[in-house]
């Protein structure tokens, strides 16, 4: 068998994508709770039988996009060669690669309201243990070799990191093509990273 072959994605793993493919387009355009199996099945152009050969619930087709369209797959290659010989410019660079990743596909965010909605965070554990042992070593290694830094617990600095990235995309999404959002500067994403980096307050003489 050729390294092709090998590394080509088995006919189960392909049902599977078509399947959270199919789920994750339902659950953004009707919700969760309003989506049934026998949908997402007929969106697949499955049989319903043939989905349940491969999850056992509506639910654990949630979980599996929860973690398989989890945006850090695109986003830790992008911040692990994000360049800056600070910590500043190193936050700066990683904060506006994964806001302008996740500005081309928005899905997650959604996808991420859903959570909040109709789960109310119950698949929050679930996201963090597929997550944090990729992305605290990042933030374990910055705390260790940058002394600037005010913030010396590595999981602190990496919730503030995600938290100043998630609230950009949602505040993103309220503001729409609203007047408001017509007020602001083009380079409101780099003020926007500013101010997580320095604060609002001007430094007292």
């Amino acid at each position: 068998m050729s390294d092709k072959n090998k590394d080509a994605p088995s006919k189960g793993e392909t049902t599977r994508a078509v399947v959270e493919d199919a789920a994750l387009e339902l659950f953004i355009r009707n919700g969760y709770h309003a989506t049934s199996m026998r949908q997402i099945a007929e969106h697949a152009g499955l049989a319903l039988g043939g989905i349940y050969n491969h999850f056992k619930s509506k639910e654990e087709i949630f979980e599996a996009i929860v973690v398989d369209k989890h945006p850090y797959r695109t986003i830790m290659p992008l911040i692990l060669e994000a360049q800056g010989e600070t910590a500043e410019e190193f936050l700066r660079n990683a904060a506006l690669i994964s806001m302008n990743e996740i500005k081309k596909n928005p899905d997650y965010i959604n996808l991420m309201f859903i959570e909040l909605v109709e789960f109310h965070g119950q698949h929050g554990k679930l996201i963090v243990q597929e997550v944090a042992p990729n992305i605290l070593p990042i933030f374990e290694k910055l705390v260790k070799a940058r002394k600037e830094l005010r913030v010396s617990h590595p999981a602190i600095l990496a919730r503030s990191f995600f938290g100043l990235v998630v609230s950009y995309m949602i505040t993103e999404i309220i503001l729409g093509d609203s007047y408001l959002k017509k007020l602001l500067p083009s380079n409101s994403m780099e003020a926007y990273v500013d101010i997580y980096l320095h604060g609002v307050l001007k430094e007292s003489a």
